[in-house]
């Protein structure tokens, strides 16, 4: 009898043992490529009308990262770590819109990518560009809106909005070739969320805090959340739209997609790609 029992043991540990081992490579790269893939699949598939409201209440929303670190700017008091702190005012925006599952087009520099790249076919570039199209133009709508709201209405207590003024100004008046470069990093650190999301869990919170808070303390530039600062001044009068469009926007919007797509998205599709050209064979 002993020796059965002894047996089962070994059994049940060996069965605890490959369960861990499963659970600890269930995530590998070509999985997390897999998960984002058919989450882009599915971004794809969805209807104009809905990407449209998303996409609008993702540049409303952004807009919090505005407000919070212009609330930190204006209450804090002064010191050379005041800049680091006033920074995580910036994650609120991005931990609202993407826990909330929002469109936010920097996100789909990646997400809406690999279906494309695992296509290669024209239809699938062309869904694609309709989508980034209806996204970042829904997300600039949401933040005129937003903008608009602070400008415009009482809304927003007056002892913040110098703040404001100031946090504008500084995103939109770095010039385009330093606005272009600095949003190379923003559009990486984007991705690089998305990518790590399927295997955060319940660290989601710290992962997105984090890492969008590298985006504000490293000065770079964002262009949902910097559409918000440009609107804020375009709706004052004090920037044209002209230097807006050539200056901050166009600039900035490359720097992401370089970040997001080339960049980042390529080399991760490097990682999985001779995997998944493997499965392909092994099926064929």
């Amino acid at each position: 009898m002993a020796p059965l029992v002894t047996k089962y043991q070994e059994n049940a540990e060996h069965l605890a043992e490959e369960k861990s081992v499963e659970d600890a490579t269930s995530l590998s790269p070509k999985l997390i490529y897999e998960v984002i893939r058919r989450e882009g699949e599915e971004e794809l598939a969805r209807t104009k009308r809905s990407l449209i409201w998303s996409g609008i209440a993702a540049g409303m929303l952004i807009s919090l990262s505005v407000l919070g670190e212009a609330i930190f700017r204006t209450y804090l008091p002064g010191g050379p770590a005041s800049y680091l702190i006033e920074n995580l005012g910036y994650s609120l925006g991005f931990l609202a819109v993407i826990m909330g599952r929002m469109q936010l087009f920097t996100e789909n520099t990646i997400t809406t990518v690999l279906p494309v790249v695992h296509a290669r076919t024209l239809s699938a570039l062309g869904c694609m560009l309709r989508l980034w199209g209806i996204v970042l133009t829904a997300n600039v709508v949401g933040a005129f809106a937003a903008a608009a709201l602070i400008v415009l209405t009482p809304a927003i207590p007056a002892e913040l909005l110098p703040a404001i003024e100031d946090l504008s100004r500084h995103a939109t008046g770095m010039g385009a070739s330093q606005g272009f470069w600095r949003a190379i990093p923003a559009g990486v650190i984007v991705a690089l969320i998305v990518w790590m999301l399927p295997q955060a869990d319940e660290n989601a919170f710290l992962l997105i805090l984090t890492f969008t808070w590298l985006i504000a303390a490293g000065d770079f530039t964002h262009i949902v959340a910097g559409s918000v600062e440009m609107a804020v001044l375009m709706i004052q009068g004090n920037l044209g739209v002209f230097d807006a469009l050539f200056g901050f926007f166009l600039p900035v919007l490359a720097g992401n997609i370089i970040g997001g797509t080339i960049i980042f998205t390529l080399v991760a599709w490097g990682q999985v790609r001779d995997d998944l050209e493997s499965d392909k064979g092994q099926e064929g």
